[in-house]
């Protein structure tokens, strides 16, 4: 696979992360997509096992989401915004500390945004704390999931 069409590959497994935290766009079906077409052009073992393994996990991912408990996001308070950059840092953690960074940056993200939105920290803590509660725990194991997927190709790509 040339350079160009890794790129490409990974530009549309990023497109698929920020589409875990934007509404309307399906984010794990778009990095699935992004590993088929990785897989289906390199034919490798490797590639295979990493095809395999992302379908199974994002399969899990969606019944883990709908055994959690729905809820609204407008009972959370925080903006779409707010919570949009929160879930950028997460995925910015994610590759700065290697998986428990992705967590840690989506809750930290979130609480300095609401800190500066709201400027104190009783009430930054307290609207983390309902957020996450609300829809934080969804997005996370969807996110987490789709992390771990470009994680492992991330991988196998630098493994050769």
């Amino acid at each position: 696979m040339s350079a160009w069409q890794l790129v490409a590959v990974g530009l549309v497994m990023l497109f698929g992360l920020f589409g875990v935290l934007v509404p309307g766009i399906p984010g794990p079906p778009i990095v699935w997509a992004g590993v088929l077409w990785w897989a289906m052009t390199e034919r490798t073992g490797a590639a295979w096992t990493v095809l395999i393994a992302a379908t199974a996990l994002l399969l899990l991912n969606q019944a883990l989401k709908w055994l959690l408990p729905a809820r609204s996001l407008r009972d959370a308070g925080a903006p779409y915004r707010t919570l949009f950059l929160a879930g950028t840092a997460g995925i910015v953690g994610f590759f700065v500390v290697p998986v428990l960074g992705g967590p840690l940056g989506a809750v930290g993200g979130l609480y300095v945004l609401e800190r500066i939105r709201l400027g104190s920290h009783g009430d930054a803590w307290a609207s983390t704390r309902t957020v996450m509660r609300v829809i934080g725990l969804s997005v996370l194991v969807e996110l987490f999931a789709c992390l771990l997927v470009v994680g492992a190709w991330a991988g196998v790509v630098i493994a050769g």
